[in-house]
């Protein structure tokens, strides 16, 4: 049956009805406006803690996933020191030097994992690091609500302290998600793509310089002075040559290219249609360091198996992988 207007609610509902005038109660029983600076800030910590439970609910990452865990606990701490007025005891321990200091090595630890700029990002790499950016802006909000309520209230400054290092956490945490969920879908992809092929064979010195050979009299043919580079299966460069009056872009373009096809061992032509909006790779080229998807890079298999690539640049498209071509044709 449903209660009637005007008869209190049976315990244990969760609709109180007090909230009804805009009002809530503090610990110990002390009640504000639902607009008061305190309720304010405990309230945006509160939608922190949601986002972060979203980011928890879709990383791949189990080191990400306890984390997330244990500042979610951390942050319901936080809640109810802020919703303790003075004068009264919090029912929690108040936040402490050592919860701070974790959190810093938390962020120098993954600092060394992730590529982290100090520039703006572009959210949206993974689903998780879309929830932990959106959890890091609100508790940059949360931060400066508890600064505006401790201009009026006594407030513990490391309550402070902790949600200034806990956003810059979760900016590198959110980092470390994308790039960890971008290596996943790429490994996964190749798997599917390529059938798995790993182990590269032997790119010689000698190789090398006759792919560099053909693929330069290929250039001299069409006309088009060229950048040709040619990688082991770890992307390491072997071999670099320029022609006379070659763009000058294309002495750092050829040997990304040459890098992309042998690290995720496909055309980069390819990896381009791979990385369009609603593809299974897009974004990677936002979030990982030296890949293009400028076409001209091609991968170098030997005995079945991928042991290295080339890159080509100066041309067009289409010019640059008539060259690059024409590398691998040289070695059979």
């Amino acid at each position: 049956m449903k209660d009637q207007v005007g008869v209190a609610p049976k315990k244990g509902h969760v609709y109180t009805r007090f909230g009804d005038r805009g009002q809530t109660k503090l610990v110990g029983r002390g009640i504000v406006g639902k607009d008061s600076p305190r309720v304010q800030a405990y309230g945006t910590i509160d939608e922190a803690n949601s986002a972060l439970g979203l980011a928890r609910a879709t990383t791949h990452s189990d080191d990400l996933f306890s984390l997330i865990l244990e500042i979610q606990g951390e942050l319901m701490q936080v809640m109810t020191l802020l919703a303790t007025p003075a004068g009264v005891e919090p029912p929690v321990m108040p936040v402490s030097e050592t919860q701070v200091v974790r959190l810093e090595r938390a962020i120098d630890g993954f600092e060394e994992e992730s590529l982290v700029t100090g520039f703006f990002v572009r959210p949206g790499g993974s689903q998780a690091s879309a929830a932990l950016d959106m959890a890091r802006t609100i508790v940059r909000r949360a931060e400066r609500h508890v600064v505006a309520l401790s201009r009026i209230e006594p407030v513990d400054p490391l309550v402070m302290k902790y949600l200034n290092r806990l956003s810059d956490l979760l900016y590198v945490m959110a980092r470390v998600d994308e790039q960890r969920e971008i290596r996943r879908l790429v490994v996964s992809t190749l798997n599917s793509e390529l059938g798995g092929a790993t182990q590269s064979g032997a790119l010689t010195l000698a190789l090398c310089d006759k792919m560099v050979e053909a693929g330069m009299k290929r250039a001299r043919e069409i006309g088009v002075p060229m950048v040709l580079a040619v990688v082991d299966a770890g992307g390491n460069l072997l071999e670099h040559r320029r022609m006379d009056n070659a763009l000058v872009v294309s002495i750092s373009l050829a040997p990304r290219k040459a890098y992309t096809a042998a690290a995720l061992r496909m055309p980069t032509s390819q990896l381009a249609e791979m990385s369009q909006p609603g593809a299974p790779l897009f974004g990677i080229d936002v979030n990982t360091p030296n890949l293009t998807l400028v076409g001209g890079g091609l991968p170098v298999v030997l005995g079945g198996v991928v042991a290295g690539g080339v890159g080509v640049s100066g041309g067009s498209v289409e010019e640059d992988t008539s060259v690059a071509q024409a590398m691998l044709a040289a070695i059979g």
